[in-house]
């Protein structure tokens, strides 16, 4: 990996989330088909799951596929369920070991019946993991999840505090993340986690997400260290 830049004092994210954008412009810099740029990103996910757990990361949420994201060909989607059919317990599997439990988020009813399945396997599976945790976003979008929760809180007929409106939304319970990244040259949000990210630290990556390394995290979070976190307060007060 060479040189280690995460050096003793280093301050490391709590949680980080990522927008896993570029795999389909990678591929068709490649002359490969966008399929190959989606599996190769899956293995480059993985990848970055266990040098994140490894630094000492306790919660990672990526976001794997959209609301919007389903409007494309149905060719390309496709390809990403047979991904999740043939790849997702095998690479999941090598994160869970680690004790890190996995919790889905999104409307995970719009997937296909089978997929659905070994979703709700894999995570029933690593349940009683509750310390790390890998969110994988699927089906998701920001404002649907907001949505969701103000329906929930009116059916319950009760008024919410912002920490109970928290506790209403996929990511109950957990921590919001520390630090946003985002590859792909884009510099946007995306309807990605837009109430948990109110104060996330955004880091924006002009690599395609399959050739984010290891590094390139490591980098991602000596930025994040070196930040001042106010949250509104001023520096004298911190």
């Amino acid at each position: 990996m060479g040189r280690n830049i995460i050096k003793a004092g280093t301050k490391i994210p709590k949680h980080i989330a990522i927008i896993m954008d570029g795999n389909g412009r990678w591929a068709k810099k490649r002359f490969m088909p966008r399929g190959y740029g989606h599996k190769m990103g899956m293995e480059r996910m993985i990848g970055l799951l266990e040098r994140a757990f490894d630094l000492g990361v306790s919660y990672v949420t990526v976001y794997a596929l959209s609301t919007e994201n389903l409007s494309r060909p149905q060719e390309e989607l496709n390809g990403l369920y047979d991904l999740i059919r043939t790849y997702f317990d095998k690479y999941m599997g090598k994160i869970c070991e680690r004790g890190v439990g996995l919790r889905v988020i999104g409307d995970t009813s719009l997937l296909p019946e089978d997929v659905q399945t070994i979703l709700k396997n894999s995570e029933e599976k690593t349940a009683k993991y509750q310390d790390k945790c890998v969110n994988v976003a699927l089906c998701y979008g920001a404002r649907a999840e907001i949505v969701r929760a103000v329906n929930t809180a009116v059916q319950q007929g009760e008024k919410v505090t912002e920490e109970g409106f928290s506790s209403l939304l996929y990511t109950a319970g957990q921590p919001d993340p520390d630090l946003l990244i985002r590859t792909g040259k884009e510099i946007r949000l995306s309807n990605f986690l837009l109430w948990q990210c109110a104060y996330a630290e955004m880091y924006f990556s002009k690599k395609m997400f399959p050739e984010f390394s290891d590094k390139n995290l490591d980098e991602a979070i000596v930025w994040y260290s070196s930040r001042t976190r106010r949250f509104g307060k001023t520096d004298e007060q911190l």
